[in-house]
């Protein structure tokens, strides 16, 4: 075995070298990122678009029939099971009480059938580069105090400070045994600045229990003109980057891909394809106030704490859901008086004041079981007051904030999901294209998931003041 070192850099201190997953927590109820009576430094949060029930009941719309008001399927803003240890719809990435971040070092070109034995010491994190059956370059990677690591992926494993899994298209949680999942086990890595003003960069592909990443034979991999190595996982880490910021003027941006090292690429022909994009040179892999990461399989929204503290709080909403209730809206047909269920009473089946919406038109109605045209399909009803066809469905307030553009008033509604939120909040996430499978993006209601459907993905609700 031959190990050449790059004399550009110096040699590792391997006993500086800390497990990712050893030190520190990332979770918000974390005390110990902070001295006693301090607030934590907090680099940012992460949002898992779409986080929904597992085996709840389908609405109308999501089953393809029409019969009575059944339970919602989506757990909007927070898992099925709740929020657990790792695995939650939501967690903050903090300042850990010790820097466990890691940098390259030094590079060695090694014998393929040598390279368990090179990578035997767990404590040396290391990315390893198949080239072929004979030759394979190593990186070892050394301990950076100035930054702190957190690594997501599927794995359970210690190492991985979020766990998450598959959303599927429409609002639904892949889950059982077959269903077989497209997240990576240690699908990336986000490293945040320890000092102000706390950057974050995101870097495809997270270290495994021996503190190794593995790009083997097949996978996308090349020198680059400095005569380093970098490479691309088998079915990538996207990144958009919202033009104007995460605001009311935000527009979305365009999908790139990014590598081992977080260089910017366009995206491949096709998910899993061996031949990279061109390089970005002018992008970076800094994440900004509402980049979207997505894993191919789960898509992640990164808000940072300046961004937040724009968004709505969750009194806010609220006030919001009291004051239209204040209304006292009314179906036009029944004259009864409709209002919106508060959160406190679980996600059940609608109740008889919910307010359901025709998701082609927006007029708004209680619940009634006439105007079936189940000629045209097994979920279109008609509306009585303007007679276009399509899905009826309930209205449920969107309950994560961090997911809203603007505090504005809960104007529209996602079609055909039927989830609540400001105008400029709908019509963002109406235009932004999410990945799925292999080379397809569709726009999905950032609540629940469901793929958005009509000219506009969605609809400005029409209310009915009160007759007196």
């Amino acid at each position: 075995m031959v190990l050449e070192g790059n004399p550009e850099v110096g040699t590792p201190r391997t006993s500086d070298l800390q497990h990712p997953g050893n030190k520190g927590s990332c979770i918000l109820s974390s005390s110990e990122d902070a001295q006693p009576g301090e607030e934590p430094i907090k680099y940012g949060e992460l949002i898992v678009l779409g986080c929904c029930e597992e085996g709840g009941e389908e609405t109308e719309a999501q089953r393809g029939e029409v019969t009575g008001p059944r339970a919602h399927s989506c757990y909007n803003g927070c898992l099925a099971s709740g929020d657990k240890g790792r695995r939650r719809s939501r967690l903050a990435l903090s300042r850990r009480p010790h820097a466990n971040g890691v940098k390259p070092d030094v590079m060695h070109h090694i014998s393929t059938p040598l390279v368990s034995k090179a990578l035997s010491n767990r404590g040396q994190h290391s990315i390893s580069y198949t080239l072929s059956r004979s030759h394979s370059v190593i990186v070892e990677y050394t301990h950076d105090s100035d930054t702190d690591m957190f690594q997501i992926g599927r794995s359970t494993e210690n190492m991985i400070d979020f766990v998450v899994t598959d959303t599927s298209p429409g609002g639904g949680a892949a889950e059982g045994p077959s269903a077989q999942s497209t997240i990576s086990r240690y699908a990336c890595r986000i490293l945040c600045d320890r000092r102000p003003p706390y950057t974050a960069r995101i870097y495809a592909a997270g270290f495994d229990a021996s503190s190794n990443i593995f790009l083997g034979e097949r996978a996308a991999k090349w020198r680059t003109p400095d005569g380093l190595m970098d490479g691309l996982t088998t079915n990538g880490v996207l990144v958009m980057h919202p033009a104007g910021g995460f605001s009311e003027d935000s527009a979305p941006g365009v999908w790139r891909e990014i590598s081992v090292c977080g260089n910017v690429y366009t995206l491949r022909d096709s998910r899993s394809a061996q031949q990279r994009g061109k390089l970005v040179e002018n992008e970076s892999n800094v994440l900004q106030d509402g980049s979207l990461i997505d894993l191919c399989g789960a898509t992640l929204l990164w808000r940072t704490p300046a961004g937040l503290l724009r968004a709505p709080t969750l009194k806010q909403l609220e006030a919001q859901r009291q004051e239209a209730n204040a209304a006292r809206p009314q179906c036009p047909v029944g004259l009864s008086t409709l209002a919106f269920p508060s959160p406190a009473r679980g996600r059940t089946a609608p109740d008889k004041q919910q307010p359901w919406v025709y998701v082609r038109c927006g007029h708004v109605h209680g619940y009634h079981g006439w105007g079936c045209r189940r000629e045209r399909g097994p979920q279109e009803r008609e509306c009585p007051l303007c007679r276009l066809v399509g899905p009826y469905v309930p209205l449920w307030l969107g309950q994560e904030a961090g997911l809203c553009l603007d505090p504005g008033p809960p104007s529209h509604a996602f079609a055909p999901c039927g989830h609540v939120c400001s105008e400029k909040t709908a019509r963002y996430w109406a235009q932004t294209p999410l990945p799925h499978g292999t080379h397809a993006f569709h726009a999905a209601c950032p609540f629940c998931g469901a793929w958005l459907t009509g000219e506009h993905g969605c609809v400005r609700l029409i209310f009915q003041g009160p007759l007196d």
